[in-house]
């Protein structure tokens, strides 16, 4: 068990999960990194390790209640009881809501919104037995004041802003037992997913982003590390833009 405090960040094998796990290692956490696949975490710890960090990956699915009770279970027992849990995964699809079939909503749903729940729901009573913990779930561009692309990915955003609302009541709830719930909310951030838009269609979205650039994954990783650090003991039940300023 390592002499550090630990941090379990869900879907950190790739993007913005993994520059978060990379990131808080930085900071002197023990970070246990979450993958749902086959494989995909080996890299990720293994570049932590390399840093002279500390990190184990585990794999669960963290849309279903029984995979995030195992995760919880399994990280206490590599690194001790997590003092941040970052909610990172969140599949994204674009579709209208007429066109989208059951098992996709319950992805959407399931993967953006129940997941931070159940893994919220796991970790929370030692955060209470210790009274300090910071939770940080990743929403996405603008959902706090429904943006004008919702209509291209409805279920995607219904997630993420329901995830924001769910970000408020954690933290009026749990503030009083020293738990910091705070989001931070992406803009168009250089992933591989972006890297397979064509030229033009990235040049048109950089030229409406008043900083003329997408983010970086380091720079969303930036702001998790402020939100879980003393630097942010009075924050909470905040929404972290990290977006260049693009409101749409």
């Amino acid at each position: 068990m390592a002499s550090a405090p630990s941090a379990l960040v869900t879907g950190s094998t790739r993007g913005i999960g993994r520059a978060i796990a990379l990131r808080l290692a930085r900071e002197g956490y023990a970070v246990v990194v979450n993958h749902a696949g086959p494989s995909g975490g080996e890299e990720t710890v293994a570049a932590i390790r390399d840093a002279g960090g500390e990190a184990a990956a585990v794999r669960a699915d963290v849309r279903f209640s029984n995979e995030c009770r195992r995760l919880a279970r399994e990280a206490e027992g590599l690194f001790g009881p997590p003092e941040v849990l970052v909610n990172n995964v969140g599949p994204f699809l674009e579709r209208p809501l007429s066109e989208t079939t059951d098992e996709e909503w319950r992805l959407l749903l399931d993967g953006n919104l129940s997941s931070a729940f159940y893994c919220a729901r796991e970790i929370l009573p030692s955060m209470r037995q210790r009274g300090r913990g910071a939770i940080v779930n990743v929403g996405a561009l603008n959902a706090e004041i429904s943006p004008g692309m919702t209509h291209e990915a409805p279920a995607y955003f219904v997630a993420k802003t329901a995830l924001l609302m769910l970000t408020r009541t954690l933290a009026q709830a749990e503030g009083r037992r020293g738990i910091r719930v705070n989001a931070v909310n992406p803009g168009f951030i250089e992933t591989d997913a972006y890297g397979e838009w064509d030229e033009a269609e990235q040049r048109r979205w950089r030229e409406r982003i008043p900083l003329g650039r997408f983010g970086r994954p380091d720079e969303v990783a930036d702001a998790v590390a402020y939100l879980v650090s003393d630097r942010a003991a009075y924050v909470s039940g905040a929404i972290l833009a990290v977006h260049g300023g693009l409101w749409l």
